[in-house]
């Protein structure tokens, strides 16, 4: 039950200032309850995505 979407964030200046984007790739969980930025490792995602859910 992943739900996944991309914008350009120079484009979309609303979005990013909402999500309070700092740099690219940056990665909102659950409307911000968690952001990475950055390339991580799909571990790192994973353990994060579990943190947030509580899974």
């Amino acid at each position: 039950m992943v739900q996944a979407e991309m914008v350009e964030a120079t484009e979309f200046q609303e979005l990013s200032n909402k999500y309070n984007v700092s740099g690219v790739p940056q990665t909102t969980i659950n409307d911000g309850a968690a952001n990475i930025t950055g390339a991580v490792p799909e571990n790192n995602m994973l353990e994060e995505i579990k943190r947030i859910t509580g899974k």
